[in-house]
């Protein structure tokens, strides 16, 4: 292969394709035969091993939206263009971008056989639900690096075309995919793992073969003595809304947060509200809207005297492919909103 020019198909979303902006962003799939944007410096980084043979543009909002018949068309597309290799991107910190990039590529790859990458900023939501399934490379936040990733995208893009082996992401660059392979040292198990230890404990630095993700630790609340006379709040991140979906809520990657009113209804009909969620299978949900937002159960313990009353709205997000700290920072405004209201206690449900 590597004596032979490479076919590249390139995944762009409508801002970086030339399309337009957010007026654009519910725009279906475009093809062009040639680079655009992006596309030209990746050409011009690939030179004459191969070149980009076809450019897939579509909009955020459609991508998202309309996930499985955008998936499809892409790689109804991309077969059609045989390429050795798709790039997508780079989405920096485009969250809905990076959402698109990564769900291309872990389609590609699972679906067509073809080796594909990706380009973002580590803290993209995309990155923690794709970067065990495909290679994704760092950018900085925003498209002012654009010249620094375009060629280590293409050359990545380059080595996974060919066939060349990639090693592991300390040496290749890549975001760590949580992969362990094995590889033949010169020292044992065991000595390595002393060798580790008296580094530790003289203060020396030291590298485990190990790593563990650590979590900020949330302390819990003290539990409510008396929920008798308790005001209850229900919390959900499942993404239930009224039917139509009103507020247009997205699927994932979602930054806002609403509260719905539930004051004088006793139980959530089926047609009257649909979860919006691309984390799980919604189709129980929508049948039966009480498995994620327990109303109907809630009423009768406020009946039966168990819990005071019952707080005349829920507060729901879409809980999916958000960075951590726009989760924290949601969590702190609906904890100030609750915590005006006299709410004693919340149920927190998720999917």
């Amino acid at each position: 292969m590597a004596d032979q020019p490479i076919r590249v198909v390139h995944y762009l979303n409508q801002f970086f394709g030339g399309v337009g902006g957010e007026d654009k962003a519910d725009g279906g799939l475009e093809v062009r035969e040639s680079p655009v944007g992006p596309g030209l410096g990746l050409q011009q980084a690939l030179g004459d091993r191969g070149r980009i043979v076809g450019t897939l543009i579509c909009g955020d909002n459609y991508f998202n939206s309309q996930m499985a018949e955008a998936r499809a068309a892409v790689l109804e597309a991309i077969r059609q263009y045989r390429p050795d290799v798709v790039v997508a991107g780079p989405a920096f910190k485009a969250g809905r971008y990076g959402l698109a990039c990564g769900e291309v590529c872990k389609a590609v790859i699972e679906e067509v056989s073809i080796p594909a990458v990706t380009a973002m900023f580590p803290e993209n939501p995309a990155v923690s639900l794709y970067h065990r399934h495909i290679y994704i490379l760092p950018t900085g936040d925003s498209a002012a690096t654009m010249r620094q990733v375009l060629p280590r995208l293409m050359e990545f893009a380059y080595r996974l075309a060919v066939g060349e082996g990639i090693g592991p992401a300390e040496q290749e660059g890549y975001i760590p995919r949580g992969e362990r392979r094995l590889a033949l040292d010169e020292l044992p198990a065991a000595k390595r793992a002393m060798r580790m230890l008296k580094a530790k404990l003289s203060g020396q630095a030291y590298r485990t073969e190990v790593p563990v993700e650590i979590s900020e630790p949330a302390e819990p609340a003290p539990p409510v003595e008396d929920l008798s006379g308790a005001t209850v709040a229900i919390v959900t991140t499942s993404g239930l809304v009224p039917q139509g979906n009103p507020d247009g809520f997205r699927n994932m990657n979602e930054s806002r947060w609403r509260m719905y009113s539930i004051e004088n209804a006793t139980i959530l009909s089926e047609g009257e509200w649909e979860p919006v969620h691309g984390g799980y299978d919604a189709s129980f949900a929508r049948k039966n809207p009480h498995v994620v937002v327990p109303l109907d159960v809630l009423r009768q313990l406020e009946a039966e005297k168990v819990v005071g009353q019952l707080y005349p709205a829920y507060v729901m997000t879409v809980g999916v492919g958000t960075p951590v700290e726009m989760c924290r920072r949601m969590g702190e405004e609906i904890a100030d909103e609750l915590h005006r209201a006299n709410v004693s206690a919340a149920i927190f449900t998720s999917n």
